[in-house]
């Protein structure tokens, strides 16, 4: 059986690794390909030592924008329900509808957090009532808001 050689990933590759990992490939396969394309490097101590800072460094990067979601999910729910003014015809039905974009809007204006509109999850909203929002903060943190739409 061929011996096999550890490398260090400097780049995504598909079905091998993610960038920084340990790997265990053919020994063809690095020499000829990972090598030769700076994908991957022969892994030494000193390199090694370099990779687990960078994931100590992405560890903690985690925990500060999971620390920043978490205030961001106690800022939201203190404002508790939004109210969204939309022109009604008949039937109660609004002219248009509720999109993330006024959502994100709605809770700027009610807690000064900016939102990026691509994590609001919302029901088709067509009518007037009240209807529930999940807002994904992070991938560990959502909350659910109530948005109630009015008459304008």
């Amino acid at each position: 059986m061929a011996k096999r050689v550890q490398l260090v990933l400097n780049q995504d590759i598909t079905k091998l690794g993610k960038s920084g990992d340990l790997v265990d490939v053919a020994p063809g396969y690095a020499r000829n390909y990972l090598i030769p394309q700076k994908l991957a490097t022969h892994a030494t101590p000193g390199i090694l030592k370099q990779v687990e800072r960078r994931r100590e460094k992405e560890r903690q990067l985690q925990l500060e924008l999971r620390a920043q979601a978490e205030e961001q999910k106690a800022a939201i729910e203190k404002a508790g329900s939004l109210k969204i003014a939309k022109q009604v015809g008949e039937n109660e039905a609004i002219f248009g509808t509720v999109t993330t974009q006024d959502i994100a809007e709605a809770i700027q204006a009610a807690t000064g957090q900016e939102l990026d509109r691509r994590g609001i999850t919302i029901p088709d909203i067509n009518h007037l009532g009240t209807y529930k929002a999940e807002i994904k903060l992070h991938s560990e943190v959502t909350v659910q808001i109530d948005i109630e739409v009015v008459p304008n």
